[in-house]
């Protein structure tokens, strides 16, 4: 198989590797570049466990060749939080939310709400809640997720939740 030479940023940090065509941007995280907060289910797109943030959107890493990450600015969970220790909005809310349980789900949840809430963005609590039934949870039932969420839009809005 022939290896493709790619260039890609990852939390802040230049990452090279020679990667087979058929590699996925989840393996190259994982695999070769040792970001195991992305995390992989169904390999298929649809529990979004392995989403990150690719270029400010938020991609199904799954579902992404590494190849076509060449050149891209990644931020995957491991790069959200800040050097000091302090936890994005999005964790911590979703820390005083109880919205988080086997944590299996967990990094993909967080990155689909910050690529969401990124730039200074004001997403509504529906918008927020749409973009998060992509995500698959067992453990949880959702509540409190949900209300992480509506933390984040109430904050973004300066209501009171």
């Amino acid at each position: 198989m022939s290896k493709h030479h790619i260039e890609v940023t990852i939390n802040g940090r230049r990452h090279t590797a020679d990667v087979e065509a058929r590699i996925s941007l989840s393996d190259l995280l994982r695999d070769n570049a040792g970001y195991t907060g992305v995390h992989v289910g169904c390999e298929h797109g649809v529990c979004g466990a392995c989403t990150v943030i690719v270029d400010g959107l938020a991609v199904r890493s799954c579902l992404m060749l590494a190849v076509q990450a060449n050149g891209a600015q990644i931020t995957t969970v491991e790069g959200l939080a800040a050097e000091d220790g302090t936890l994005h909005p999005v964790q911590q809310a979703l820390l005083e939310e109880h919205g988080l349980q086997c944590g299996f789900c967990t990094p993909g949840v967080v990155m689909t709400l910050a690529a969401l809430t990124g730039n200074n963005a004001k997403p509504s609590e529906q918008q927020l809640l749409g973009a998060l039934s992509g995500n698959v949870c067992r453990c949880t039932g959702y509540q409190g997720i949900r209300r992480a969420a509506k933390r984040l839009a109430c904050a973004e809005t300066g209501e009171h939740a």
